[in-house]
């Protein structure tokens, strides 16, 4: 069941959402030194804050393994686009965050990362009232320069999928 609002109250309703974030963190001699396993599980432990995308689309960072990152969406009618279903663009940034932090959790120290081509295959609509989905990332390649990694979200409630993708990422060494 989906929950939006009619064209009516579309028109003349006005709502607002407000967030708040810690500032990023920065690669410093001591987090040089952490592998991006270590560096993901300070994040989710607190000891370093979220990355301020997720609190302004609205998902969270559950868990890290050795070439695993799990994600699980808050979305809601704030990210619908002009058709009244939450924007495409908002599951791929997700997607995205799950793929590169699959590949971080099997970097050494002083290694990163950047997204260099990503696939996303949309499934099915997501709308307000649709269940939290939950976005696990796998690391299938990591070598010395590329990383490659697939997903899948998942709704939480319903076991439905909803969108998988791919990833190909450039891994190098931080700037010094």
């Amino acid at each position: 069941m989906s929950t939006h609002a009619s064209s009516g109250e579309a028109r003349t309703g006005t709502r607002s959402r407000t967030h708040t974030w810690g500032a990023p963190v920065r690669p410093d001699a001591d987090i040089l030194k952490m592998t991006g396993r270590e560096i993901l599980q300070a994040g989710i432990d607190g000891r370093f804050p979220a990355a301020p995308i997720m609190s302004t689309l609205g998902f969270r960072f559950l868990e890290v393994g050795e070439g695993l990152a799990v994600f699980e969406t808050t979305h809601g009618e704030h990210l619908y686009n002009p058709m009244g279903s939450v924007h495409g663009g908002f599951l791929t940034a997700v997607m995205d965050a799950a793929l590169g932090s699959a590949v971080m959790s099997r970097l050494p120290a002083g290694t990163t990362y950047t997204t260099s081509q990503i696939n996303v295959n949309l499934i099915r609509p997501v709308f307000a009232g649709t269940p939290p989905l939950r976005v696990t990332g796998t690391a299938l390649h990591v070598g010395r320069t590329t990383a490659t990694a697939e997903c899948r979200a998942v709704g939480v409630e319903d076991g439905k999928l909803y969108a998988h993708g791919t990833t190909t990422c450039a891994v190098f060494s931080f700037p010094v």
